[in-house]
């Protein structure tokens, strides 16, 4: 093998490693708290440019703005139904980001809310911090300081995610608002030092249904979004 070669098998390495170390082996229980997201989050959104990529975000795509070749009744065909609020808020989206692509987005939002739940269950700050907006991290950060002042564990374990659907959209001057239905199922439980279960159950599985929104800026090129709300199902 060449030097090349053995420079990209060390890299792939390294690569596949980080992911399990992020999504494959992490523990912690409770749910992330419910941190409804401020009506102005909109606007405060274009002036924030610390967002991550969101897994499974697509850049170089083609442009999907409207066509003479695509009819609007199809055009958000599998995520809005035409006439509804929400596909005037993807039209919007979509009239100032040309590459915009619900599905992509929805493939990355799955993926990006198995890590901040595992991330959050294992106390993983860093993580949090990255994917986060300031206001969420600080309720996230409150539940985390009190695990730790009780000197408890938590572990958490997803079983399945069973959907993820966009709810709502909103566009307005440069930031884009997605709001996104998740169902699952997990088990989760905490532990004190002595290892005694305080909360939850081991061998109960638990149906979740989590509503989240995510914010970026769409004038960047870059699709990145980032976590700027939490709630229940309504």
């Amino acid at each position: 093998m060449d030097i090349y070669t053995i420079i990209f098998l060390a890299l792939a390495v390294f690569i596949f490693l980080r992911l399990r170390s992020v999504l494959g082996q992490r523990t912690g229980s409770e749910r992330p708290p419910y941190d409804r997201a401020a009506p102005n989050v909109v606007q405060r959104t274009q002036d924030n440019n610390n967002v991550v990529p969101m897994p499974g975000a697509v850049i170089d795509q083609a442009p999907l703005a409207p066509t003479a070749d695509v009819a609007p009744a199809d055009r958000w065909k599998g995520v809005a139904e035409p006439g509804t609020p929400l596909a005037a808020g993807l039209d919007a989206i979509a009239a100032q980001d040309s590459s915009f692509d619900p599905q992509h987005f929805i493939s990355g939002a799955r993926g990006a809310y198995e890590m901040i739940v595992l991330a959050f269950a294992n106390g993983d700050r860093r993580a949090l911090k990255d994917l986060l907006s300031g206001e969420v991290y600080e309720s996230f950060e409150a539940v985390i300081k009190d695990r730790e002042k009780h000197e408890q564990k938590t572990e958490t374990r997803f079983v399945s995610i069973d959907k993820a659907e966009l709810v709502s959209a909103e566009a307005r001057d440069r930031a884009a608002q997605l709001t996104v239905r998740f169902v699952s199922q997990m088990i989760s439980v905490t532990r004190d030092k002595t290892g005694a279960i305080v909360d939850g159950n081991s061998d109960k599985v638990a149906d979740i249904t989590d509503v989240w929104t995510f914010a970026r800026d769409s004038s960047s090129r870059d699709p990145n979004w980032k976590l700027v709300g939490t709630g229940s199902a309504a």
